[in-house]
């Protein structure tokens, strides 16, 4: 024992000492590719990527003399140089039409889209497509520019082509405000003038996009006082935020200008981009005096948060001066400008560029994304391996007093307190998904989903009073046998059938996405978190049945509660106005707003999440088998009615602390932007803070939550499928088997499920496109409210038959399905949808198709 407090001690004292945040973490992995076949280096080049290769096309220097000063003369190209693999040599594969540079250049599905540009005379209005195919590069005209424009900026959202701002002409005075838009799929519609933003005009600007929106970053303006025959430059520092249909917002201003750093902006994960150096016109007034001295431009790699809206540093661009970098600036390796940034196999190109005023460069840098591996530590591990110690032993206690039966196995034998049944039935609808997903929608917008989960509150009465008495007194295992008993056995046969499938496909997404989480944030394989996961919960759920996971998820709860509110604590803390400074950050920014006051049908507006909240609920509380399992452990219906409202009052206080959470974490990156990783998704917001903020042991014991919330999803999901597919078909095929080769079957189904899920999350990691899955998921969902119809029709509808029912089903699930393609209701009016389509067409099929008289044996 007294080693045991020593090891403790030790640990704590550690932690006490160490946070996860104390060392700088590598975002990007600076390589350098094969040189640009020019001994010079070229400026201004159009770039992209077609069918898999690099193009660097046109571009501009200053010849064998190399700058300006030294009486270089500015030349412009037309050669097109491709490069198929990064390992590889460059290639010339064509020319432009006509020499040229300083345009626009985007990849766009196998091609490179150029608009714009000039040479030594003119500007161009040109607008190109060049594919590269059979070892050369094919040009297509595409619709010209409204105008000729060079130095302007541009990105492609989807098929649409953006280009903003530029000069119209070598002599222009002024820099222009044009924003205008071609669609790429059909483009013989030309193109169309948008509305300025509310800036002055700009060229050198950057371009960026991000969730569908176009971003217009920095750039310089240009002005020519009366009679002054010198054209002076701007450096900007302000941006834009353009989303269509919405119009222009301005946003954050830049810490400093980065005009004529690579354009688009990289956009990386879901909330970030990166800028990389610039001009910040520091040195641009001593251009001409300083020459070869001037030190060159900026290497700062700047990070945009479009949540938090707030700009950081995450770190700079390789490179690497010389001692004769003056004298000979080839040699080494600078900072570019005036060069088009690529996405290239999911890397960052830099293709040549300007490096000091009239100096070019032919290198090319590539930067390589990286996800920086978690940190847990020998203190993190104790408290969750104290956490597994604890479920074990509370799965052994209990299968040792289990009756081995299929009541004792399915329900407890009937001997669950109602307050461990109310804790079981919160514990088993908060999965590590919500766990995640709660914090980080809060983090990410408001609390105007808040009032969908407090609805249970009204719910609660109306399962207490109308559904509870059925169930009880039908003394129900399964909470489909109520369908067999009022319809008949195939439409019972339909509800059992659409749980198992929903619940199934659910099951190996709940293992996936959190064991990707806990990968990312503890630093253990993949593979690793999911089979642990999977088999430590099969394991208690099979010795122990349905009284073993009430009573593990009694612990859970308290953990996952625990650890987020001790997270909640510890960021208040670590702001210095403490909650305070929280409460009023988040209130200056409506980070609290409850709801909003529409009539919109497609927006999460006040009524819709009323009403779809309120059938959500109805829903999972009326028919999921999950759920209404708990209402049968208990001895009596007065005791079922008291764990209902037990996790109904739970779900306040739970959901209080989530969405406090998510908006304590946006305060702190509002503060802190540089501490989020910038490749990481929304979601990943509130696992990357329990990594890289929490000290050692609180990080663990957060971390033991999140495995809480994986593992009572799990055990819960298995058990009830278990339940139903031995209820409901095993026993209907094999009517006279025993009870003890019920039990026998139940615990080897259990088993069956815990190796199917592992399964299908391992085959999710193979897959890593977890969207496929996700629709898989939404489509097989949409049945869970036609499921809820059947239930409402037979309870509340009595001339509803067998016949119209099925019907009333299949009907409202088709419908359903063109309903959400469509988008033409918000996703929380889903449920209210599938109830009052499946519950008219039952009506009105039962009035048309009498049906016989419903059969009443299970």
């Amino acid at each position: 024992m007294k080693k045991l407090l020593l090891y403790i001690t030790l640990c704590l004292t550690c932690a006490l000492h160490s946070t996860a945040n104390d060392t700088t973490k590598p975002y990007l992995q600076w390589t350098q590719l094969a040189a640009i076949p020019d001994r010079v280096g070229l400026a201004g080049s159009y770039a992209g990527v077609s069918n898999g290769a690099l193009l660097v096309a046109g571009g501009s220097n200053f010849g064998k003399e190399g700058t300006p000063w030294n009486g270089g003369v500015k030349t412009w190209y037309n050669k097109i140089y491709v490069l198929n693999q990064p390992n590889g040599q460059w290639k010339e594969a064509g020319v432009l039409p006509h020499p040229m540079a300083y345009g626009v250049s985007c990849t766009w599905q196998n091609g490179v889209v150029i608009a714009g540009g000039s040479d030594a005379t003119k500007h161009y209005s040109d607008v190109l497509l060049l594919r590269y195919q059979n070892g050369k590069v094919e040009t297509e005209n595409l619709p010209s520019l409204p105008a000729p424009i060079a130095n302007a900026c541009g990105v492609i959202i989807g098929s649409r082509l953006y280009i903003a701002g530029g000069i119209k002409e070598p002599t222009a005075t002024q820099a222009a405000t044009n924003f205008w838009m071609l669609d790429l799929a059909q483009p013989q519609r030309g193109w169309t003038t948008l509305e300025p933003w509310p800036g002055v005009g700009r060229m050198l600007a950057v371009a960026g996009t991000q969730e569908g929106a176009f971003y217009l970053l920095s750039g310089v303006a240009l002005t020519r006082q009366s009679g002054d025959s010198v054209v002076h430059r701007t450096f900007l520092k302000d941006a834009y935020k353009y989303m269509p249909g919405k119009g222009w917002n301005r946003i954050a201003d830049l810490p400093q200008s980065v005009a004529a750093a690579p354009s688009p902006a990289f956009t990386t994960g879901q909330t970030h981009m990166l800028v990389f150096g610039g001009d910040n016109g520091k040195y641009f007034e001593q251009n001409a005096s300083l020459q070869q001295k001037h030190p060159g431009f900026s290497n700062e790699v700047w990070m945009y948060n479009s949540i938090t809206d707030s700009w950081s540093t995450i770190g700079n661009i390789f490179t690497d001066k010389k001692a004769d970098a003056e004298s000979n600036p080839l040699a080494s390796t600078w900072a570019p400008v005036t060069t088009t940034a690529v996405v290239w196999n999911g890397n960052l190109v830099l293709p040549g560029g300007e490096v000091r005023p009239g100096t070019r460069t032919n290198r090319v840098l590539m930067a390589a994304p990286v996800q920086p591996p978690g940190g847990f530590r020998i203190l993190d591990w104790t408290i969750v391996g104290i956490y597994f110690l604890l479920v074990i032993a509370i799965s052994v206690i209990v299968s040792r007093n289990m009756q081995r039966t299929t009541s004792g196995f399915f329900l407890g034998g009937g001997k669950i307190p109602w307050w461990a049944a109310g804790l079981s039935i919160f514990g088993s609808k908060l999965s590590a998904l919500t766990f995640i997903a709660i914090p980080a929608k809060a983090y990410a917008t408001d609390w105007v989903y808040l009032l969908n989960n407090v609805m249970i509150v009204v719910v609660a009465p109306i399962v207490v009073y109308f559904y509870l008495p059925y169930f009880r007194k039908l003394k129900l295992t399964s909470v489909y046998e109520y369908l067999n008993i009022r319809f008949n056995r195939q439409v019972k046969w339909l509800g059992s059938l659409t749980f198992v499938l929903f619940q199934v496909s659910r099951l190996g997404i709940v293992i996936y996405l959190p064991a990707l989480v806990l990968s990312a944030v503890t630093g253990i394989d993949i593979f690793i978190c999911i089979i642990g996961t999977s088999v430590i919960t099969t394991a208690y759920s099979v010795s122990g049945g349905i009284e073993a996971v009430v009573w593990t998820e009694v612990m859970q709860v308290g953990v996952l509660l625990g650890g987020a509110l001790a997270t909640l604590f510890f960021i208040a803390g670590s702001m210095h106005g403490g909650f305070g400074q929280l409460f009023t950050e988040a209130m200056q920014h409506d980070k609290f707003r409850l709801a909003i006051t529409d009539w919109t049908i497609t927006e999460p507006v006040l009524w819709v999440v009323f009403v779809g909240g309120f059938l959500t609920q109805l829903v999972t509380y009326s028919s999921d088998q999950v759920v209404v399992q708990r209402y049968l452990t208990t001895s009596t219906e007065q005791e079922a009615k008291k764990s209902i409202y037990t996790n109904a009052i739970l779900v306040i206080p739970a959901s209080l602390i989530f969405f406090s959470v998510g908006t304590a974490l946006w305060v702190f990156y509002k503060h802190h932007p540089a501490a989020l990783n910038p490749h990481g998704r929304t979601d990943d917001v509130f696992p990357w803070y329990i990594s890289n903020q929490l000290p050692s042991g609180l990080a663990g014991l957060v971390i033991a939550g999140l495995f809480a919330a994986t593992m009572s999803t799990i055990s819960s999901s298995m058990n009830s499928i278990a339940t139903v597919i031995t209820t409901d078909f095993y026993q209907s095929v094999k009517p006279a088997s025993s009870d003890k080769q019920r039990f026998v079957f139940a615990r080897r189904t259990t088993v069956l499920l815990g190796g199917l899920g592992c399964l299908i999350a391992i085959y999710m990691v193979y897959l890593r496109n977890a969207s496929i899955w996700d629709q898989y998921i939404k489509i097989i969902g949409l049945f869970g409210g036609c499921l809820a119809g059947m239930f409402v029709a037979g309870i509340f509808f009595p001339r509803v038959n067998s016949r119209g029912i099925f019907i009333g089903f299949v009907v409202s699930a088709i419908s359903l399905y063109f309903i959400q393609a469509a988008g033409i209701i918000n996703f929380f009016l889903y449920p209210a949808a599938a109830v009052l389509i499946c519950v008219l067409v039952a009506y009105v099929a039962s009035m048309l198709l009498p049906g016989k008289k419903a059969i009443t044996t299970v």
